[in-house]
């Protein structure tokens, strides 16, 4: 049987450069603190928590003091720099570029459409990290929707101004938009196409994967696509590969591999989530070449 692994799955560049900044604080011997999982994955936060990293929710970052906190790539909101300062805590800076910029484009965006009296709305799901770090930057006046819920809350007949979480679908994006400007029609605005602001802000790394990820989920007899359960990206990545490909089996861990499911297979692609480490990947593929 033939077993390959696609040579796009694995961290991206800000989770990569998350871990590694983690890493080197770790290998000086720091007692470094993270706000939140660094990574959606148990066994990589296994192996990171073994260097010493440390995980703290949002309502024990606010007892700690005279400490160093990693913020991790999701980003955070304005309010835990505020804390920081508070409590003299020294920030380890690993939010993720392109999340920064993004936060600083919705905050200006944000004070300029408010004084404009036009809107912000993100498209994003309610309580992911970075959504949370995205709605901070507007005092949380934002409206956010997932396509669906809170669409009502949207006044059609004002400017509005969109912006997507970096890890959400292209195409679910543009549904969403097409939707804005019918409804922005009915308003009675003659032109929405120029009332209607379209920020595109979805990660390349995430979006140029996908096209890819339905090639390779073709060409295998069976897909086993690696992710942590929580991970946003690795829900929608998978959904993919199941849409190309039936036969597509979502694992955490090697261990959950069935030796039955490939019973008469000749061809096998391994393949995972923007928060999966390239070394799980690896031992999946192992693991199935054991078999």
């Amino acid at each position: 049987m033939v077993v390959e692994i696609d040579e796009k799955s694995g961290f991206c560049f800000g989770v990569q450069n998350a871990v590694e900044i983690a890493e080197e604080a770790l290998s000086r011997g720091e007692q470094v603190f993270c706000l939140g999982p660094i990574v959606h994955n148990d066994i990589e936060m296994e192996r990171l928590l073994s260097l010493g990293l440390k995980t703290v929710n949002h309502g024990e970052y606010q007892k700690l003091s005279n400490c160093k906190v990693l913020i991790r790539a999701h980003g955070e909101p304005p309010e835990t720099y505020y804390i920081a300062e508070k409590n003299n805590i020294t920030i380890i800076e690993a939010t993720c570029p392109i999340v920064k910029k993004l936060q600083s484009r919705i905050k200006k965006t944000w004070f300029d459409a408010d004084a404009k009296d036009g809107q912000v709305v993100i498209y994003g799901k309610a309580g992911h990290a970075e959504v949370i770090g995205l709605m901070g930057q507007t005092n949380n006046q934002a409206i956010l929707t997932d396509g669906e819920g809170n669409l009502d809350r949207i006044d059609y007949s004002k400017e509005i101004h969109l912006f997507s979480q970096t890890t959400m679908s292209n195409s679910d994006y543009n549904t969403l938009a097409e939707k804005i400007k019918e409804r922005m029609a009915e308003a009675g605005i003659a032109d929405p196409e120029k009332h209607l602001h379209i920020n595109r802000t979805i990660c390349g790394q995430v979006s140029n994967r996908q096209p890819g990820l339905k090639s390779f989920a073709r060409k295998h007899d069976i897909i086993i696509f690696v992710s942590g359960r929580e991970s946003s990206n690795g829900k929608m990545l998978f959904s993919i590969c199941k849409n190309e490909n039936s036969n597509s089996w979502f694992v955490s861990s090697p261990e959950e591999i069935k030796k039955e499911w490939f019973k008469g297979i000749r061809s096998a692609g391994v393949c995972g989530a923007t928060s999966t480490p390239k070394w799980l990947i690896d031992k999946v593929k192992d693991t199935i070449l054991s078999l």
